[in-house]
């Protein structure tokens, strides 16, 4: 299995895309403070881990945000999930919510895409193209959250023909035991699902 997962994460091929690893979803001052305390228990700090690793061994790191205007112009409006939490929280383009924490970079390599709209950087940003112009065939996916973007994460990505590993640790949903049972019985159908250590070794050793 080793041996099998080094090949598949090969960083010649292999990009780690963070969904949401934002101030206003997963910061101090987060939209749903439940949820950016479950990242905060073990995603975030293994994402912390995960990255420098990746970037040392030549993967791609691609970090994927979300922006709103003030107004919501150009925004979804149509699921209940886009009025859900504190509606004082501000992801205009440059601000505080709509940006990377700081413990994630960006660094110099790595490139960071912004949505509008959608549930998933898939559909909303440039994700795919720029992807395939990298040479990558296998998706490292990361960040929040396993209860919506996750899961619509993975299930662009095998549609579109990638390969995709879920390092179970490195992403969080809510309550704790549906992002459990969403990895054992959907993403696991879908995705190579490992560890963030067994990530690390496999790239440490390339």
């Amino acid at each position: 299995m080793t041996a099998a997962l080094a090949d598949l994460v090969a960083p010649a091929h292999t990009a780690v895309v963070t969904q949401e690893l934002q101030g206003a979803v997963v910061g101090p001052s987060a939209g749903l403070a439940a949820l950016a305390t479950e990242a905060r228990r073990e995603a975030l700090p293994n994402i912390a881990r995960l990255l420098p690793t990746a970037r040392s061994a030549g993967a791609a790191v691609v970090h994927c945000l979300v922006q709103r205007r003030a107004d919501g112009r150009g925004s979804n409006h149509n699921a209940k999930l886009f009025a859900i939490g504190r509606q004082d929280v501000d992801i205009a383009p440059g601000s505080t919510g709509a940006t990377l924490l700081d413990e994630f970079g960006p660094e110099p390599s790595d490139l960071v895409l912004h949505r509008w709209h959608g549930l998933g950087p898939m559909g909303g940003t440039d994700l795919d193209a720029i992807l395939r112009n990298l040479g990558v065939r296998t998706i490292v996916a990361v960040g929040v959250s396993l209860n919506v973007a996750i899961p619509n994460l993975v299930m662009d990505a095998v549609n579109a023909g990638y390969r995709v590993v879920l390092p179970r640790d490195a992403v969080a949903g809510i309550p704790t035991d549906y992002g459990t049972a969403i990895i054992d019985n959907t993403l696991a159908l879908l995705s190579t699902v490992t560890t963030t250590d067994a990530l690390i070794d496999a790239w440490a050793r390339a």
